[in-house]
């Protein structure tokens, strides 16, 4: 099967920006914490032009444990936390593509 990856834009509320940042690295201490989610990775950039877009982006080993952190409470308690925080935000599941196999 091929490896899975999820990404998000995340636009900010101008002035909330520091607030996201503690509630998105909550958010993925909460999920490590209650979620045995073996193989899956996560990481949050910033746009240098755009301050308050960010970008996360995760590996992880099937889409079931994608599917299984999507529906977990805590991720649908902490994304809802954030709401108040943003403009707008976009997730999207992605598999990688291997251009030799």
């Amino acid at each position: 099967m091929a490896d899975v990856w999820t990404h998000g834009t995340w636009t900010v509320k101008p002035g909330h920006e520091e607030e996201f940042v503690a509630a998105w690295k909550g958010l993925v201490d909460r999920v490590t914490a209650d979620l045995e989610l073996p193989g899956s990775s996560s990481t949050l950039l910033r746009d240098r032009e755009r301050p308050n877009v960010f970008v996360s982006f995760g590996s992880w080993p099937d889409v079931d444990a994608v599917e299984r952190f999507r529906a977990s409470a805590t991720f649908r308690e902490g994304v809802g936390a954030m709401e108040e925080l943003l403009e707008r935000f976009e997730p999207l599941t992605l598999d990688e593509v291997h251009p030799h196999g």
